[in-house]
């Protein structure tokens, strides 16, 4: 059986920095970023807020997914958000 994994785009309240990750356990990860489990960008920054996600059938799919978005323009990168999410809600409200 398959896992599935995701590539994410996380933001700040203001929307100032975008930060792109993957995961197979997109939930848990979230959880991480918005308690500040691991030092680094998020916690820094205050990344907390889910603003897009992508699943894929392979944590392969998804790293090569997440090094081309990586690659993007920040406009580029806000318009793929506004398709899922004009609002720039916080997805990750819900998974509860």
């Amino acid at each position: 059986m398959k896992k599935t994994c995701a590539v994410y785009i996380m933001t700040n309240y203001s929307q100032s920095s975008l930060y792109i990750g993957v995961t197979s356990n997109l939930q848990k990860r979230v959880w991480e970023h918005k308690n500040k489990v691991v030092d680094g960008f998020t916690k820094k920054y205050n990344i907390n807020r889910l603003v897009y996600y992508e699943l894929t059938d392979s944590i392969e799919a998804a790293i090569n997914r997440e090094k081309q978005l990586k690659r993007w323009h920040r406009e580029w990168k806000i318009n793929l958000i506004k398709e899922m999410n004009p609002e720039f809600r916080d997805l990750s409200l819900d998974f509860e």
